[in-house]
């Protein structure tokens, strides 16, 4: 249970991922030490699924060079492919009974774009410029998309989304930890 959000700046066309730093289970919840959102290398990322996850992200995944490639077509290529294996590696990827490949959703900055990584692998780019995952992520989507049309420092609107998702989603506790490209 999290919330994870994700904003570009309109003018500046820098990215802002934030996060909070519950852990919960149905019955009960923790304020974790550990951040879910943190730079590793060129890029933010902000995580929701498994704190092993953010661990393999955190610390043993090494991002591969962008070589002449599309951002995106790197991120659904090289990017996941890497990201794939430091999984197995670490013993984070499970495998459904047909035998296809699972593993967490994150968001995912680099310089001025925003991705949203599914537990498939899948790459998601949204146009609006905005995304969240986690329990929180619909009544943060609906903040972002909200306090981005008024004239708001992006800061101080991912900031707003995640207090947002605490007051109305369980699961969600500041404090809350922001880190922009």
């Amino acid at each position: 249970m999290t919330c994870i959000v994700g904003i570009i700046d309109k003018e500046s066309k820098r990215v802002i991922i934030g996060g909070d730093s519950a852990e919960s289970t149905n019955s009960s919840i923790s304020i974790r030490k550990d951040s879910k959102v943190f730079e590793n290398g060129e890029f933010v990322i902000g995580c929701t699924s498994s704190f092993r996850m953010i661990q393999l992200l955190r610390f043993s995944f090494k991002p591969p060079k962008i070589i002449s490639k599309d951002i995106y077509e790197y991120m659904c290529t090289d990017f996941i492919s890497e990201v794939r294996a430091c999984f197995r590696d670490g013993g984070f990827l499970r495998k459904d009974s047909e035998g296809s490949e699972a593993g967490g959703t994150f968001l995912v900055a680099y310089k001025n774009r925003l991705f949203k990584v599914e537990d498939d692998f899948q790459v998601a780019e949204n146009l609006n410029g905005i995304d969240a995952v986690g329990c929180g992520a619909d009544v943060a989507l609906g903040a972002l998309y909200s306090l981005s049309q008024q004239n708001i420092q992006t800061e101080d609107i991912a900031l707003k989304a995640l207090e947002t998702a605490e007051f109305l989603a369980i699961g969600v506790c500041r404090p809350f930890v922001l880190i922009g490209t």
